[in-house]
């Protein structure tokens, strides 16, 4: 059985047991429920949201929050001495997916 969801803009693709790295998310419980559910399929049958599929939830259990490796964005133009240098580090919210009901 697997779910496509939506979540931080994205899309994922889960089954149960999965771990998926998503935009932080601000939890105060180690219990994560996704309502946005855009398909559902148990391998036969296969149903699909018009756009969200009312009444799916995946729950999954937080395993930790952080962030990335560092990200170096560099600008230069030549024959004109500049140069820019900065780094971004995105954080992330894991998760492991323990049900998925339809």
């Amino acid at each position: 059985m697997f779910a496509i969801l939506e979540t931080g803009g994205k899309q994922y693709k889960v089954a149960v047991g999965d771990k998926i790295k998503v935009e932080k998310l601000e939890l105060s419980d180690e219990n994560v429920s996704f309502d946005n559910v855009l398909l559902v399929s148990d391998g036969e049958n296969t149903s699909i949201g018009k756009p969200l599929f009312k009444g799916a939830t995946v729950t999954g259990k937080l395993l930790k929050q952080a962030r990335t490796r560092k990200i170096i964005v560099f600008k230069f133009h030549s024959k004109s001495r500049y140069r820019k240098k900065k780094g971004h580090r995105q954080p992330f919210t894991e998760v492991e997916i323990t049900k998925i009901t339809a």
